[in-house]
């Protein structure tokens, strides 16, 4: 008898409005390890525009910007993941590994509940 595996994704929707997810915090550990974010957003898949509109809505959301970004030029542009959007990363990790761990007896059992095929 096999059960589907469950996992958890994490999405917090705030008011801010900001929804905040596995995409976004992916995004911003790109950033981190890149320095660039449309590094970051290729590596994803995804446009420059779409990866700076996210990184807008984050920065827009918090009372502190979680990127600080220079424009391109001779020297070429850059992107760093400020203290703030650290913070928001080792926050939102967390909470997934203390829903995770918590919530494995839980996951299991609905595992268990699912039909079988």
């Amino acid at each position: 008898m096999s059960h589907s595996t469950a996992r958890i994704k994490l999405r917090l929707e705030y008011d801010a409005p900001l929804v905040l997810g596995p995409g976004k915090y992916q995004l911003l550990a790109r950033i981190e390890r890149l320095g660039s974010i449309s590094a970051a957003g290729r590596d994803m898949g995804m446009s420059y525009k779409r990866a700076w509109s996210l990184i807008e809505e984050m920065n827009a959301a918090f009372a502190q910007p979680v990127v600080d970004s220079s424009r391109g030029g001779p020297g070429g542009g850059g992107a760093t993941v400020t203290a703030t959007g650290q913070e928001v990363m080792r926050r939102f990790r967390a909470l997934e590994k203390l829903l995770t761990d918590q919530g494995a007896d839980d996951l299991a059992a609905l595992s268990a509940l699912l039909r079988q095929g």
